[in-house]
């Protein structure tokens, strides 16, 4: 059973990655100690899924506490509501909250358990790809503003996290897909051969082949903890993980959160600092050809439609990070490789911006 461990400020902790590592759940819940209760946060969605078995396994699962898990929920009423929620059920400060969902139940949960009573113990149990190789990993939380994307938030790493593929098998294939565009982003900027696997076994992996699965998820994890275990509160090296999400979130919030799923919005957000790379200087256009070739063929992409630069620009000097009105940016240098804090002139990001569809189109993404 593959276990990977995570260094954090408030202490070391594990993530159990196995098909079927969910029947283990509460035993691995219960080694963390003594706890006055145990409180699990949900959606409506995912436990139509997975209630059930959660319940068969993990006794507090029998009166969760849920929420909506859109994007456009993913706000600081919803951590009110689940807050006055734990204080009614009696969750004291030596409660653990169990996360089951993907990345906005994590993030929603996990700013929640930040927060009340100033930090209660939190677990993870992802249940989307995006959720299983990213955000439940690395102590990352928050919700949104209108303004923008995990504007309001907290560095709050889980005690554990359980990611077991077996999760995805409900899971449906365009959010499947979204996944993919992450993983897709841990192949360029720190692991060629994981880009190179993606590119020969991306059917298998659209199939949900499990010894695919396994590996991609896996590893994906294991780069996650290593660079959040260098750099906790992404001082330097973490920023890396934003390959793609400068642009990405920036797309998310000028569509309200609708038109995108996150891992989409990242999609794009990846081609067009791909583009900006080859603009500057810093990759070559074969390179660049390759990570276009590989987004473009896991699916199709909400089109742009008529969002504007300009309308695009203000979002992203408001984004957590830029630094003093300077938009940053996460450039590929080849495959496996990433510069990160580089400003780019606006006039180029804008014209950059205009070739987006065309390129895509060129490239067979519709």
């Amino acid at each position: 059973m593959p276990t990977i461990r995570v260094s954090s400020s408030s202490g070391p902790y594990s993530v159990y990655c196995a098909p079927g590592i969910l029947a283990r759940a509460a035993s691995l819940i219960a080694q963390l100690g003594d706890s006055t209760g145990t409180f699990v946060l949900s959606s409506p969605r995912v436990w139509r899924h997975w209630g059930r078995a959660l319940a068969s396994r993990i006794p507090a699962a029998r009166r969760p506490i849920l929420f909506d898990d859109r994007e456009s929920a993913k706000r600081l009423s919803t951590v009110e509501e689940i807050a006055r929620q734990l204080v009614r059920a009696g969750a004291d400060r030596r409660a653990v909250l169990v996360a089951v969902g993907g990345g906005v139940v994590g993030d929603v949960a996990g700013f929640a358990a930040a927060s009340y009573l100033r930090g209660v113990r939190l677990v993870q149990i992802p249940t989307t790809l995006v959720a299983q190789v990213d955000s439940s990993v690395g102590g990352k939380t928050g919700v949104n503003l209108p303004e923008g994307k995990n504007l309001v938030g907290a560095f709050y790493p889980p005690k554990l996290v359980i990611a077991d593929p077996e999760l995805l098998r409900t899971l449906p294939h365009r959010e499947f897909r979204s996944g993919i565009y992450e993983v897709v982003k841990y192949g360029v900027i720190a692991d060629e051969r994981l880009f190179k696997f993606l590119e020969r076994g991306l059917d298998s992996i659209l199939r949900r082949d499990p010894a695919a699965l396994g590996f991609i998820i896996s590893r994906s994890i294991a780069i996650k903890a290593d660079v959040v275990t260098k750099d906790e509160r992404e001082g330097g090296l973490r920023q890396i993980l934003n390959f793609g999400h400068t642009l990405g979130h920036a797309l998310e919030a000028a569509t309200g959160y609708r038109r995108f799923l996150h891992g989409e919005a990242i999609g794009w957000g990846m081609i067009a600092a791909t583009l900006l790379a080859v603009g500057t200087g810093r990759l070559e256009e074969s390179g660049a050809a390759r990570i276009i070739r590989l987004v473009a063929r896991v699916g199709p992409l909400p089109p742009l439609g008529r969002i504007r630069a300009q309308q695009l620009r203000s979002i992203m000097v408001g984004d957590k990070k830029a630094r003093g009105g300077r938009v940053l940016w996460v450039l590929p240098r080849r495959i496996g490789k990433t510069e990160w804090g580089v400003e780019v002139p606006w006039p180029v990001v804008a014209r950059t911006f205009g070739t987006l569809a065309a390129v895509a189109a060129k490239a067979g993404l519709r």
